[in-house]
């Protein structure tokens, strides 16, 4: 157990500096031995606790691997999750700063709005739909510590989901009327069309995977509370982006949201 304790915390920190030099590293998982998902989530808290010292806030959460085909090819059965913090939310066409990032990737998501705290160690679908005030469109710009994106599972969760930045779209939309496993979705570059996909790719419904994370946190004794942000999941491919890059999101009934890569 000892040297247990000593690989998360050699691990947290590499990828500390990794993100704060923007300089990647090999993965974890071989160089440190991060391969359970308990030891890579004890990896990603002590992050997260350096973080909240140094002033940051928590604003939401990520779910990540929505994706049957990504949970495939990692061996996965489940989503992960990642933590949002205040300094990482940029608002519709708003320019985003690539010198805080390494190796950027973007999807288009449904993020939903947090009407009430959701305490319950086992949310009902119900109990959690009547905590939930708005949904808008949203791009999430996914980004690695780990060099080229070779990851598994232990690495994505060990790096905070691979968890960039977030872009959301201006107006909320209250749920209720939405058919958001039906919703399609297209993103664009530059205006080419770079990813379609539908709300279906999400865990067959977005609501679904923000209810696993509604689960998953309450059993870890963190339930969601009023005014956090759920990033549901990718509606289709991600995309790498770089500096001059436009992207563009079109989100059904949802609108479109925007932004500049300087």
């Amino acid at each position: 157990m000892p040297h247990q304790s000593k690989a998360i915390q050699q691990a947290a920190q590499a990828l500390a500096f990794a993100r704060a030099n923007r300089r990647s590293i090999p993965p974890v998982s071989t160089s440190h031995g991060i391969a359970s998902l308990d030891v890579a989530y004890a990896v990603a808290e002590l992050n997260t606790r350096a973080r909240l010292e140094s002033g940051c806030r928590v604003v939401g959460l990520k779910v990540g691997l929505t994706s049957k085909a990504v949970q495939q090819q990692l061996g996965v059965d489940q989503p992960d999750f990642g933590v949002l913090f205040d300094d990482m939310e940029f608002l519709n066409g708003q320019d985003i700063p690539t010198n805080r990032l390494l190796q950027p990737k973007v999807e288009a998501e449904i993020a939903f709005v947090v009407g009430r705290d959701v305490n319950c160690s086992a949310p009902s679908y119900s109990e959690f739909l009547t905590c939930l005030s708005y949904a808008l469109p949203a791009i999430e710009i996914v980004d690695s510590a780990i060099t080229d994106w070779k990851i598994t599972l232990g690495d994505t969760v060990a790096d905070n989901a691979s968890s960039g930045l977030f872009v959301l779209g201006d107006q909320p939309v209250t749920i209720g009327a939405l058919s958001l496993g039906a919703i399609g979705m297209q993103m664009d570059k530059n205006g080419q069309t770079v990813s379609t996909g539908s709300g279906a790719a999400c865990l067959g419904h977005p609501l679904r995977a923000a209810l696993w994370l509604a689960r998953t946190m309450a059993a870890r004794g963190q339930g969601l509370r009023q005014g956090q942000v759920i990033l549901s999941g990718a509606l289709g491919p991600m995309v790498p982006v770089a500096a001059g890059d436009l992207v563009h999101a079109s989100v059904g009934a949802l609108g479109s949201v925007s932004c500049r890569f300087i």
